[in-house]
């Protein structure tokens, strides 16, 4: 079992940046593809991005490229959401995940993702 604990989330003014931190509770997390998701209020859980285990991959959704960078680091078991030029509509509940196998390129499907964080929330006023 791996646990998740995102940080970083906040209010924030758009155009504004925000550093979001998922740190995992076992270092086999190292092996997987990770990846963040968010939720808006009323709206479905939508694909951020996602990064392979030793961040040579990544994927990113639409609404958010170039804008967004996924990172890792190994060595804290940790990835990372850099948000830039953040949008009214990028407020939403962010989750990360961390893959259920070993080595698998990133992905943008949910049901490919085992564990879950709690959540934080982002809040980008105009």
């Amino acid at each position: 079992q791996v646990q998740l604990v995102e940080s970083g989330g906040g209010m924030v003014q758009a155009g504004g940046s925000l550093r979001l931190s998922c740190t995992a509770s076992r270092p086999t997390a190292s092996r997987s593809a990770m990846g963040w998701f968010r939720q808006a209020p009323g709206k479905e859980r939508v694909f951020v991005a996602a990064i392979n285990w030793n961040g040579a991959s990544t994927e990113y959704g639409d609404s958010v490229k170039g804008r967004f960078t996924i990172s890792r680091d190994n060595a804290k078991n940790t990835q990372y959401l850099q948000m830039n030029s953040l949008k009214p509509e990028d407020t939403a509940v962010y989750y990360c995940a961390a893959d259920r196998e070993y080595f698998r390129t990133p992905s943008g499907f949910s049901s490919e993702y085992e564990y879950w964080g709690q959540g934080t929330q982002v809040t980008v006023s105009s």
